[in-house]
């Protein structure tokens, strides 16, 4: 059962994606000021937006392995699978955002990066979290994974940083699209595509999510397994 639902979920997905393309490229109205370049918007972001509920995944994994390391192992085993998943899935759409983000200022702006606030908070908080990859890839020892998680909260810390820095700071970013006064706010045909890609790359992170938390937690268990074979020996 398990396996037909994730292949009928994965079916969905790739659904969604497909339908959020042609949404974004051929439904969509063509903006007045940057015409064709604005559809990058469709992309740039909801991988913002994604990146940053998987930035809080791995934020509440970390909680969860601090809290259960002593008590529970299991679920502290379980928090700190779901905090690495998260953070390599965060980091996935956060680099999509950097990418994408140059691409469209060089169209709209006339350059491809300025470190205006929001630009650079991006910035160290992809750092960050690459940081945390590396740590969990190349560091050794049984605190690696309590660093790794004080690190992961660290980095979490800079979200809110990120979402409110074109609103504490002038930056080159216009206004918030969402919320950010009386002139704000998307056509409705143009939110409406929005609405689905935001649905199917949030879709394709949790697909992602999923198979690389069950990765995880089958590595944990065969160095589990390796660990009690050695004691024993």
């Amino acid at each position: 059962m398990k396996k037909i639902f994730f292949i009928l979920y994965a079916s969905l997905t790739v659904l969604l994606m497909i339908w959020g393309f042609y949404q974004a490229i051929y439904v969509a109205p063509d903006e007045q000021t940057m015409h064709e370049i604005q559809r990058i918007f469709y992309y740039h972001v909801p991988s913002a937006m994604v990146a940053f509920l998987f930035f809080a995944i791995s934020l509440v994994g970390s909680i969860g392995f601090l809290s259960f390391r002593s008590s529970r192992p299991e679920w502290a085993q379980i928090a700190d699978a779901l905090a690495l998943a998260g953070a390599e899935v965060g980091i996935i759409f956060c680099t999509v955002v950097l990418i994408t983000g140059p691409m469209w200022g060089r169209r709209a702006w006339g350059i491809w990066w300025t470190w205006d606030a929001r630009l650079t908070t991006t910035l160290v908080l992809w750092l960050i979290y690459v940081s945390y990859l590396l740590l969990r890839r190349f560091a050794a020892g049984p605190q690696v994974q309590t660093l790794a998680a004080v690190l992961g909260i660290f980095g979490a810390l800079d979200v809110p940083i990120v979402y409110m820095s074109n609103r504490w700071w002038r930056t080159q970013h216009p206004s918030p699209v969402f919320g950010g006064g009386q002139d704000s706010g998307l056509d409705p045909a143009m939110l409406h595509v929005f609405g689905w890609n935001v649905l199917a790359w949030m879709a394709w992170g949790v697909l992602i999510l999923i198979v690389r938390f069950l990765v995880e937690r089958r590595q944990q268990k065969i160095a589990e397994g390796e660990a009690e074979a050695a004691l024993n020996a």
